[in-house]
């Protein structure tokens, strides 16, 4: 499936400065002329100049590769980590973005999220049964080796504590 267009933004800006972008075809991109749209910070050339430099340094640096390297490393070490856990449902994610689902009747993402944030991990709980995990795209093997082993371990200490739980 591919959409008619993407809207992107946050990063684009390298942290510095407000950018977002439609990327879309070019039969899309033909129905705008300029002038049909406008936004508050639209035509800034500080923060134009800031999003090339961030997207050079996305293929200088070699950040696309080793997310789609590491994406499948992080998703092969959690998908183990469902095979040992009953808490897991389901294991989803693309390049270094993935989330694990936990078993509503077994555990709460954000008591998780919080255990977590113990072990020096941060994480994101959505919908009370999802754990969001997005490291940034400069993270080495042996971080995400790390940050992987300390899910475990929080896993086990909710399965070892029960008031932990749901």
């Amino acid at each position: 499936m591919r959409p008619d267009g993407v809207i992107l933004g946050k990063a684009l800006g390298g942290g510095l400065l407000p950018v977002s972008a439609f990327l879309a075809d070019e039969a899309v991109m033909q129905e705008f002329s300029p002038g049909d749209h406008g936004s508050t910070f639209g035509g800034n050339p500080l923060a134009c100049q800031v999003a090339l430099t961030a997207l050079d340094l996305l293929e200088e640096e070699g950040l696309i590769k080793n997310s789609a390297v590491l994406g499948e490393l992080l998703l092969a070490r959690l998908h183990q980590l469902k095979e040992r856990s009953p808490m897991i449902w389901a294991v989803r994610g693309r390049g270094l973005f993935a989330d694990i689902e936990l078993d509503p009747q077994q555990g709460d993402a954000r008591a998780l999220a919080e255990a977590l944030l113990g072990y020096g991990v941060l994480t994101k709980d959505t919908h009370n049964t999802v754990l969001r995990l997005a490291p940034p795209l400069i993270i080495s093997r042996e971080e995400l080796e790390w940050g992987v082993g300390r899910i475990a371990e929080a896993l086990d200490e909710f399965r070892h504590r029960p008031q932990l739980a749901a």
